[in-house]
């Protein structure tokens, strides 16, 4: 793996933005985390190819990283290069026979946003959720019962060595919190077939379900979001709670007092404060209830 020939190679590209040593800190909603080796800001299709292609012949691993609203960093960083979708890889069309077609790197509130202007329903679920596009797809955000897929009608991906390739909605297989995406492919592009509706009740059916996670959640903290899955039709943070963790703190690092399948940074906490309170929570619910919890959180840079 060479990270400086990466580098050189990459520096001036055309549509990309390359940094090295950047503090994925200021990435992630947690605000936690090291630095990366290599950061590249992709601003179109043709930049994204170049950069993978670059990074493919120097053996540099890579990750994409959408706002990081899902994500926890090592206090060590990442030994590789972070992609982020930009600009025309986040733009937002709303078309004819109810379409709307969002860029991966488009924000999911902005999409939101866009489908209730134009009176259509179908993407209430994911009111309040925090992140792109890109990232709400590849876990299939929503609520519980309700997920992002089922407004999809394909998807646009680009697999390393094959080039662009398109999925018809049924192609991928969408479950809570699951999809079939395969790890290396990255989604560049998506468009959702809504329902025609009136403005203001796709505008109440947000604005309800935005309040109910405003009330419920410990919303405007730097937090990750949902920590662990809900293991069936258990919820992790009422498993949590009866554990009598809620509220528990280590380092920097809390479980919320709001809803404790959160945990939130009061400041300075590390990845390692976090990693230390979803220790303490697994093995409490492990221990109370012989439920096995699973992160629904993505962890990055912490090895194999």
């Amino acid at each position: 793996m060479s990270l400086f020939n990466a580098y050189v190679s990459l520096s001036g590209a055309l549509d990309a933005t390359i940094k090295q040593d950047e503090p994925l800190g200021h990435h992630s909603s947690f605000r936690i985390g090291g630095k990366a080796s290599l950061f590249a800001a992709v601003h179109s299709h043709v930049a994204l190819v170049r950069v993978l292609e670059v990074l493919a012949a120097n053996r540099v691993d890579w990750v994409l990283l959408g706002k990081g609203s899902n994500i926890l960093v090592s206090d060590k960083g990442y030994n590789g290069c972070v992609i982020v979708l930009d600009d025309e890889l986040s733009t937002i069309s709303v078309g004819e026979n109810n379409l709307i077609t969002a860029g991966a790197g488009a924000l999911t509130a902005r999409v939101c946003n866009e489908a209730m202007k134009a009176g259509l329903s179908g993407l209430e679920m994911c009111a309040g959720i925090p992140g792109t596009i890109g990232g709400a797809l590849s876990m299939n955000a929503g609520t519980r019962h309700d997920w992002i897929g089922k407004a999809v009608r394909d998807c646009v991906v680009l697999k390393p060595g094959k080039g662009l390739v398109r999925y018809d909605a049924s192609e991928i297989e969408w479950g809570y919190r699951y999809t079939t995406f395969a790890p290396d492919e990255i989604i560049l592009e998506t468009t959702f077939a809504l329902t025609p509706s009136d403005r203001s009740k796709v505008a109440l059916g947000m604005d309800t379900l935005l309040q109910r996670r405003r009330n419920t959640q410990p919303t405007g903290q730097l937090c990750c979001g949902s920590v662990f899955k809900n293991p069936g039709s258990r919820s992790a943070g009422a498993l949590i709670e009866e554990c009598g963790l809620k509220g528990t703190t280590e380092g920097g690092a809390q479980i919320s007092d709001i809803h404790a399948n959160f945990i939130v940074n009061t400041g300075n906490a590390t990845a390692a404060d976090v990693i230390a309170l979803m220790r303490r929570a697994h093995d409490a619910v492990q221990e109370k209830f012989d439920i096995d919890l699973q992160p629904e959180v993505k962890l990055l840079g912490f090895g194999a």
